[in-house]
């Protein structure tokens, strides 16, 4: 099956918004085994806008475009789509019932400016939109499915997976399914983990391997292509075994789970405590423990000590081990700990100092360094690392290096 994707935007053209809604609607339609074939980004203009609709039509079997349905003067992407195909623009009725339900619900006033958002092409599929107020819609265009979705990247999202995909799958020709298991993997380069996976997908027909890189996680994606879902199954089911044994513990999360969901079903599981104790993270860690839904129920407190005398009046850390060890230094780390563990009375206290630059490096300690210490009634354990990257680099694969050490020690635990 071609697919291609539109994006509209003169922001997208200018560099002010990174087009992060083509890169989720190819992985999306690559975990159900199509791909796309041909990505355009045209600005806000209409003509622009007519002349590629008319272009990828031509020689596609489906289009997803996003963006251009907005309220305002510049958002012109259904009167192209309707010049494109050769319809009426005209008010769809449906959309606009939505459109006076979502103010109604939010208890604001509906602007005449929204209601241009209503403004369809003539005959075209509604897709409901329940985050936003701009309805998407599909039509046909000679053989080419036409789908229009807003580019606001969460509306989208949510639209792309309850409407869209099923829309495009439908379409599919052919008896062939396709079936995806992800793992979330931390430790190894991607290198590395194509090394250990070498020959993999000779060992059962029908399987692939794909490797994809979220900072600083490597995805590996098992895709099994097959006859029918049972058979795609059965691929996957013994693929899986075999890339677990060959990866090991470096598997952090599989499915739809990440590091942090990962990490707070083991604090539920295991029914221990924690306190934080945060310097060159900024809180960064604890932001991230906090952002799973019901972490309240293991997650004590944390601290963010940037300062030395923070360090002191919040943590215990002796002003004399500052003075001599230096505020980045495993003696330190090894005492925010502590001193986190004993304010909190947690099970377990995790602290992390370290220098994320881009100043504060030295020969000694360069930018990048950083401490990391857990906690526990037996003790504490201490680890100097060196990042590299920059500010915001640093602190993130300190973040997740952090989370991998709770992870494992509830493993352990």
């Amino acid at each position: 099956m071609r697919i291609a994707t539109l994006s509209i935007g003169d922001e997208l053209l200018r560099g002010e918004v990174v087009d992060s809604n083509a890169a989720r609607i190819a992985a999306r339609l690559a975990d159900a085994g199509l791909a796309v074939g041909r990505h355009l980004t045209v600005g806000d203009d209409e003509g622009e806008i007519e002349a590629a609709l008319g272009t990828l039509a031509a020689g596609h079997d489906a289009v997803i475009v996003t963006g251009g349905l907005g309220p305002t003067d510049d958002d012109v992407t259904a009167r192209a789509a309707a010049r494109a195909t050769g319809r009426r623009l005209v008010l769809n009725e449906e959309a606009l019932d939505r459109l006076r339900d979502f103010f109604s619900r939010r208890g604001r006033e509906l602007y005449p400016a929204n209601e241009r958002q209503c403004l369809l092409p003539a005959k075209a599929g509604l897709i409901p939109n329940i985050l936003g107020t701009a309805c998407g819609f599909h039509l046909l265009h000679g053989e080419c499915l036409l789908v229009f979705l807003p580019g606001v990247p969460a509306e989208m999202a949510r639209m792309l997976e309850e409407s869209v995909v099923p829309l495009v799958l439908d379409r599919r020709s052919g008896p062939e399914v396709t079936r995806t298991a992800v793992l979330t993997l931390f430790g190894l380069s991607e290198a590395e983990i194509g090394g250990r996976l070498s020959g993999l997908e000779r060992s059962r027909e029908g399987l692939g391997i794909a490797y994809c890189v979220d900072f600083p996680m490597v995805q590996v994606k098992l895709r099994a292509t097959a006859r029918s879902e049972e058979e795609a199954a059965e691929i996957i089911a013994g693929g899986l075994p075999l890339v677990r044994e060959r990866l090991g513990d470096v598997i952090v999360a599989e499915g739809d789970d990440t590091i942090d969901t990962a990490v707070a079903r083991l604090f539920r599981e295991k029914g221990l405590t924690l306190a934080l104790a945060e310097s060159c993270t900024g809180g960064l860690i604890a932001k991230r423990i906090t952002d799973v839904a019901g972490s309240s129920a293991y997650f004590s407190m944390g601290l963010v000590t940037y300062a030395n005398g923070a360090k002191e009046r919040l943590l215990g850390v002796p002003a004399a081990l500052l003075a001599e060890k230096g505020a980045v230094s495993a003696e330190v780390a090894r005492a925010m700990a502590r001193g986190a563990r004993h304010a909190a009375g947690s099970d377990l206290a995790l602290a992390v100092t370290g220098i994320a630059g881009p100043d504060g490096g030295s020969d000694d300690k360069p930018v990048g360094t950083v401490y990391l210490a857990l906690a526990d009634r037996a003790g504490c354990s201490v680890k100097a690392y060196r990042f590299a990257g920059e500010r915001d680099a640093i602190r993130t694969v300190t973040a997740v290096t952090a989370l991998d050490w709770l992870r494992r020690r509830l493993l352990a635990a």
